[in-house]
């Protein structure tokens, strides 16, 4: 098994000699080349950002060997985004990710003294469960510049739900309309997942260029 003390092993995308480089980390059940962190590292690699993406041990080991694995402990997840930021420097990262990804940024990055943070679809809680401690307490108490960028109607944390959320000041919620987890609309919305993928890759681009 990965150790996650090591530097995981990166698949970068953009500019070398960019100003910034965004590192993404994938959720609990695909891997770091899924469409949708496909999509992100290539729109924000357009976008002239260096973007970094790796796996947790649990999913390189299932890029090795086929076999589906659950997602490791938080502890060797948050050690992997450890090793990551170090081995890519903190003073100029902007580091987060899918879901699962996203939520063990968030645990790392005041630690770390990243640039920013982005979480695509916050999972502030488990599918049909309420919000707990877990998940949400460190969000009030986060000094890193934080963007997450959440579908309206997202299962693990809606728009009706985050109203009542406290979150500190630095994080800023864009809300992806009609958008699912996966910022996936409903065909009667009119609207449509590659649109909201755009809209949100405009909107971390917008905001790591502010940082």
């Amino acid at each position: 098994m990965t150790d996650p003390t090591n530097p995981p092993d990166f698949l970068f995308d953009g500019p070398r000699d960019a100003r910034l480089t965004i590192a993404l980390a994938h959720g609990a059940g695909a891997p770091m080349t899924s469409p949708f962190m496909q999509a992100f590292a290539d729109g924000l690699a357009a976008e002239g950002f260096r973007v970094a993406r790796f796996e947790f041990p649990y999913m390189a080991e299932r890029r090795n060997s086929g076999r589906k694995r659950p997602p490791d402990r938080a502890a060797v997840l948050v050690a992997t985004w450890r090793a990551a930021i170090a081995a890519l420097k903190p003073e100029n990262l902007v580091i987060g990710g899918k879901s699962l990804g996203g939520r063990m940024a968030s645990m790392a990055a005041d630690e770390m003294a990243v640039k920013g943070l982005v979480c695509l679809g916050y999972p502030f809680h488990a599918p049909g469960k309420a919000a707990t401690a877990e998940r949400l307490a460190h969000l009030a108490a986060l000094r890193t510049p934080t963007l997450i960028c959440q579908g309206e109607r997202d299962a693990l944390g809606s728009r009706a739900e985050a109203e009542s959320y406290k979150l500190s000041p630095a994080v800023r919620l864009r809300w992806l309309a009609d958008g699912d987890h996966g910022f996936k609309p409903r065909q009667a919305s009119g609207l449509s997942e590659a649109g909201n993928w755009a809209e949100a890759i405009a909107a971390v681009a917008d905001f790591a260029r502010k940082l």
